[in-house]
């Protein structure tokens, strides 16, 4: 019995006795391999910087496009009320725009038009 427990120790320690595979090389094959992963490494770094930098100037005119259709499709289109600059004396178009109805229509749809604005910018409307 001893020497079987024996033999079995002797397998269980020959497992971690094994020679690592790399052990056989050289210490210059050691260093070779390494300054090829560190030169992998930092070819990879330089790629992401060359492709965020190419990526960054992209964006620059395409923010500015963006802004610019952005100042185009302005507030007032998107809102129902009229924003915008006055005349010296109201026309009947820029009258239509406030009110919300085309410069054609009748007194009756001014006028409900009309309350409608009223009532909405009223002071006491709680």
């Amino acid at each position: 019995m001893e020497g079987a427990a024996a033999s079995s120790e002797g397998l269980r320690y020959a497992e971690y006795a094994r020679v690592p595979a790399g052990a056989g090389k050289g210490q210059a094959e050691l260093d070779r391999g390494l300054a090829r992963t560190m030169i992998a490494v930092g070819l990879g770094v330089a790629t992401v910087a060359f492709a965020g930098r190419y990526a960054f100037h992209l964006w620059k005119p395409l923010e500015q496009a963006i802004t610019e259709t952005a100042k185009r499709i302005s507030a007032s289109s998107l809102s129902s009320y009229y924003k915008g600059g006055f005349e010296q004396k109201m026309s009947r178009r820029e009258a239509s725009l406030i009110l919300g109805v085309s410069p054609s229509a009748g007194k009756a749809k001014i006028r409900t038009a009309h309350r409608r604005i009223m009532i909405l910018n009223h002071p006491d409307k709680g």
